[in-house]
C-alpha cells in the first residue's frame, strides 16, 4: 500500500456522526465530564460493558463507559468467535444455560447483528478414534441442538439443520482430513463472528450513537456507590466521576476492584495457521479430544487466509496479565489432537501465531477443573451498591448487560425505560438481502455492513486505501483509516489488534506498523503506544 494522503478535514466521508468514536470526541467528553453526574458508570469495555453501556443508554440513562486501554482489550478478543448454540451446555445438564445461548443467537443473527454473524458448518469427522457409540451420542446432541434452534424460533433458512455425511462428503468439506479409516462425517451449523472485537466496537459505538460517552485509556483507580477516582491514561491526570449508579464489568479484573468477588480464571488458549497448511478448508472442524467425554478442538476457518485452531481450559493462578500468553505446553497438545484426524500433521513450524484469553469464572470455593465451572453469569451489588457483572459467556451478553442494569437501576432507584436491546439493530446492521445489494467489496459489508461504501468511499480521497495493508492479507487500508476516524482508534496497536487482527501473526504486524503509523500521521493522531509483541512462554 502507498503512504496515506488521507487528512482528517470535514469530506462526506468523515465527517463526524453520532456514533462517531475518536480522539477528538474522547478529549471533549473527558473535559466535560467532572462537571456531571451521570446516571450509570460503566467500568470496561469489553463485550460486556459495552452491552451494559448501551442497554443503559438505550433506556434513556446517562451513561459514560471508562476502560483503561481500549475497547475489546481483554478477554473478548481472545474468544473463538462463535456464537454459540449451548451445545456444550445442554451435555452438561445446563439446560437453561443452553437455551438462553440459542435465544442470544438468534437474537444476533436475525435482528440485532446479521452484518457480524453468519452461519457456519461444522464437521465432526469420525475417524477410527470416535466409537460408534459416541458417534450417536453426538448425533443424538446434534439433533437436541436444532431443537434448541426450533424453541429459540432461529428459521431453518439462517441455521441449517444436521445430517450425517459420506466420508466422501467430509473430505470435499475438510481435504486435509486422515483418509484410513473415515466413516464419513457428522455436519451441524453454528454461528460465527466475523471478528469479536467488532461486534464490541459496534455495540460501544451503538451506545455512543443514544449519548454514552465511551472513555478509552481511562483507568478507574478506585471504585464506590456513587462514583469512581478515574485516571487519563493518556496525561496521568486524574478526575472524580460522580455517578448514581456504577457498574464493575472489569472481566477478569473485576475483583481488583470491588471487595467480596472471588474470581477463578482458566485460560483458553487458540493456534493460528495459515489456510494453505489445511488445505482448503470448507468448514470448521470438531475434533474430539481424547479422555474427554464432551470437550472438543474446534478448527475455524477465518476468511482471512487464517485458521484457528483452540481451545485449552487451564487454571490461570497468579497476577492477571494484560495480554495472557499461550504456553508451548498448550500448543504442543493443540497439535497432539489435531494430529489425529490430519492425513498430514501440523509442525510445530506450521504455527505462525497463538493467543490466550482469561475466563471470568467465579470462584465456587472448592477444588477442582476449570472446565467444569459453570458459564453462568452472576450480578453482585457490594455493600455499598457497585454493581458487578462477571462469569457467563460472549453469546449471551445482551442478557448480562439487561441483569446488570436492572440490578443498578433496583438498588438505586433510577428512571429507567424497560430493557430495548434484543430488538436494537447495532451500527451498520441491516437485512441480508439490502446487505447483499450493497456497493462495496465483500469484506467491508461483511465486517462494517451498511458502512461499507463509506469505507470503500474513502478511496476518493486515497485510492491506495482499497489496497491490501499487508501482501497475502485482505485487510484494507481503508480500515484502519475507518478505525482512526469513526471507531476511536488511537494508535497502531488499537487498529491493528483490535480493529483489525493483523497483529494475531507478529510478522503481519511488523509488515503493517509503517502503514498503520504513516495513516495516523496523515489524519493527525498522535500514535503513542508501542505495539509489543507476544511472547510464548
Amino acid at each position: 500500500m502507498t503512504k496515506p494522503a488521507l487528512r482528517g478535514g470535514p469530506t462526506p466521508q468523515n465527517r463526524p456522526v453520532r456514533s462517531s468514536l475518536n480522539a477528538a470526541r474522547r478529549e471533549r467528553e473527558l473535559a466535560a465530564l467532572p462537571d456531571e453526574v451521570v446516571d450509570v458508570l460503566v467500568v470496561g469495555l469489553g463485550v460486556t460493558g459495552a452491552g451494559v453501556a448501551l442497554d443503559a443508554a438505550s433506556r434513556g440513562l446517562s451513561v459514560a463507559a471508562v476502560d483503561a486501554h481500549d475497547l475489546a482489550f481483554g478477554t473478548s478478543r481472545w474468544s473463538s468467535k462463535l456464537v454459540h448454540g449451548g451445545l456444550r451446555y445442554l451435555a452438561a445438564g445446563q439446560v437453561d444455560v443452553a437455551h438462553e445461548s440459542a435465544v442470544e443467537r438468534g437474537v444476533l443473527m436475525c435482528r440485532t447483528a446479521p452484518h457480524l454473524v453468519r452461519a457456519l458448518p461444522f464437521v465432526l469427522p469420525l475417524t477410527p478414534l470416535v466409537s460408534r457409540p459416541q458417534a450417536a451420542l453426538v448425533r443424538a446432541g446434534t439433533r437436541a441442538g436444532d431443537a434448541l434452534r426450533l424453541a429459540a424460533r432461529t428459521p431453518r433458512s439462517v441455521l441449517p439443520g444436521p445430517r450425517r455425511l459420506s466420508a466422501v462428503e467430509a473430505l470435499r468439506f475438510a481435504p486435509a482430513l486422515r483418509r484410513h479409516g473415515l466413516r464419513g462425517g457428522l455436519l451441524s451449523w453454528d454461528g460465527q463472528l466475523a471478528d469479536d472485537a467488532r461486534l464490541v466496537t459496534a455495540l460501544a459505538r451503538t451506545a455512543a450513537a443514544h449519548g454514552a460517552r465511551v472513555l478509552t485509556r481511562c483507568r478507574a483507580v478506585a471504585l464506590a456507590g456513587d462514583g469512581a477516582l478515574v485516571r487519563d491514561e493518556a496525561t496521568g491526570a486524574e478526575i472524580t466521576v460522580r455517578a448514581r449508579a456504577v457498574v464493575n464489568a472489569a472481566g477478569v479484573w473485576a475483583g481488583g476492584l470491588v471487595d467480596g468477588v472471588a474470581l477463578r480464571p482458566s485460560r483458553g488458549t487458540h493456534l493460528v495457521v495459515r489456510a494453505e497448511a489445511l488445505g482448503g478448508l470448507q468448514a470448521g472442524l470438531q475434533i474430539p479430544v481424547p479422555g474427554a467425554r464432551s470437550r472438543f478442538l474446534l478448527v475455524l476457518p477465518q476468511g482471512d487466509g487464517r485458521v484457528y485452531a483452540g481451545l485449552t481450559d487451564e487454571p490461570a493462578d497468579g497476577p492477571i496479565p494484560d495480554v495472557p500468553s499461550a504456553t508451548r505446553e498448550e500448543i504442543g497438545f493443540l497439535l497432539d489432537v489435531l494430529a489425529s484426524a490430519l492425513e498430514v500433521p501440523l509442525r510445530p513450524e506450521d504455527v505462525v501465531g497463538a493467543f490466550a484469553g482469561l475466563r471470568p469464572l467465579l470462584d465456587p470455593g472448592r477444588d477442582g477443573d476449570t472446565a467444569d465451572l459453570s458459564r453462568r453469569h452472576a450480578v453482585l451489588t457490594s455493600r455499598d451498591g457497585v454493581v458487578t457483572v462477571v462469569g457467563g459467556k460472549l453469546t449471551a451478553y445482551r442478557r448480562m448487560a439487561r441483569d446488570a442494569v436492572d440490578a443498578a437501576v433496583a438498588a438505586r432507584g433510577l428512571d429507567a425505560g424497560p430493557c430495548r436491546t434484543a430488538r436494537l439493530p447495532l451500527v451498520g446492521a441491516a437485512a441480508p438481502a439490502r446487505l447483499a445489494a450493497l456497493d462495496a467489496p465483500r469484506r467491508l459489508v461483511q465486517r462494517y455492513g451498511t458502512e461499507a461504501p463509506l469505507l470503500a468511499a474513502l478511496a476518493d480521497t486515497d485510492p491506495g486505501l482499497l489496497e491490501p495493508v499487508v501482501p497475502g492479507l485482505p485487510v484494507l487500508g481503508a480500515e484502519l483509516a475507518w478505525g482512526a476516524l469513526h471507531e476511536g482508534a488511537l494508535d497502531a496497536a488499537d487498529l491493528l489488534d483490535r480493529r483489525t487482527r493483523v497483529g494475531l501473526v507478529d510478522a503481519d504486524r511488523a509488515a503493517a506498523l509503517p502503514t498503520a503509523e504513516a495513516l495516523l500521521g496523515a489524519l493527525g493522531v498522535r500514535s503513542a503506544t508501542p505495539i509489543g509483541l507476544r511472547k510464548i512462554n
